[in-house]
């Protein structure tokens, strides 16, 4: 069909010019051998079907190779060395559309980065803050004002490695780290809400080592923790523990908060998906956690799974390759 829309063209021309031929043999050269004419139109038929066979197997060949092509994801007009019908319109419309890209790109860079460096700046003033507010005597005053400011610690801390995923400042260093170190130091970050929200941490790891970015993968169990102290509920339960098995390391982390519902569990990883019930409200969810863990995930080249059952816990797996 393809082939037929985009010859058909060509295809009317010649029957315009093989009735013209014919008309003009028989009223014009005046001749009885009406024979020759049937037999000049054999000849110019059977010419005239060749040229069609041999036309869309070179047809045929170039839509195989468009197909690769597209699954590739290759540019396809600079990928044909021969030349094609408006490809120099087709290669200007791809260069504009690079430099357009290019320069967005270069936007989104110095903004991501601008945002980076502010987030460092914004860090030392907050810093003294966690300081002073140590020094007000009302205790039920000190502990409020502290959980303020330790969310937007962490909120900080979040936005700032967001920012740096999404420009050149995104640095992977892959090398030998300890899982039990990465939980620790995650656990060490969250313990002001940890402890507030009175969390069991039971706690399995063994003494395993996995090729990942020591804090990119804090910052994937920084969300994780987030996650079970955000929904935790009245007897809040946090569980890490390891296993080693032949060829992959696994990483549990387990809470026993509201869960997910069944219909939310594939979609958790998508750009700001929130799920259905929006934890009834209670929170003010992006849904940017763990689309950007997921992000960092595939970055470092490990795998994440989620199993859950609604109201009753949310197990999470991070699996590292040997």
């Amino acid at each position: 069909m393809k082939y037929l829309k985009r010859r058909w063209k060509y295809f009317f021309l010649y029957l315009i010019l093989f009735f013209s031929f014919n008309l003009y043999f028989i009223f014009l050269m005046r001749t009885s051998h009406i024979s020759w004419l049937f037999y000049l139109d054999g000849l110019l038929a059977m010419l005239l079907f060749a040229l069609g066979v041999f036309d869309y197997l070179s047809f045929w060949r170039m839509q195989k190779e468009v197909n690769l092509l597209k699954e590739r994801g290759a540019i396809l007009c600079q990928s044909f060395e021969s030349d094609f019908e408006n490809k120099d319109i087709a290669e200007h419309d791809v260069l504009i559309l690079n430099e357009k890209l290019s320069a967005a790109f270069e936007q989104n860079c110095e903004l991501s980065d601008f945002v980076a460096k502010w987030c460092h700046e914004f860090k030392i003033p907050l810093a003294a803050g966690l300081l002073i507010v140590e020094k007000i005597e009302d205790g039920e005053v000190r502990g409020a004002m502290r959980e303020q400011l330790e969310k937007m610690n962490r909120q900080l801390n979040s936005m700032l490695l967001g920012a740096k995923l999404n420009s050149s400042l995104m640095d992977v260093k892959i090398r030998r780290v300890s899982l039990q170190d990465c939980v620790q130091a995650s656990i060490r970050n969250y313990r002001f809400f940890l402890i507030q929200k009175k969390f069991s941490l039971r706690l399995e790891l063994k003494p395993l080592i996995v090729y990942s970015d020591f804090s990119w993968l804090v910052y994937i169990i920084d969300q994780l923790i987030s996650n079970a102290v955000k929904y935790a509920g009245s007897e809040p339960v946090l569980s890490i523990w390891s296993v080693q098995r032949p060829g992959e390391t696994e990483l549990w982390i387990e809470d026993n908060g509201d869960g997910i519902r069944k219909e939310d569990v594939r979609r958790i990883f998508e750009k700001g998906y929130v799920g259905s019930n929006y934890h009834n409200g209670a929170y003010k969810s992006t849904g940017m956690g763990l689309y950007l863990v997921s992000k960092i995930i595939s970055r470092l080249e490990h795998q994440i799974s989620v199993e859950s059952e609604y109201g009753v816990f949310t197990r999470f797996c991070i699996l590292f390759s040997v």
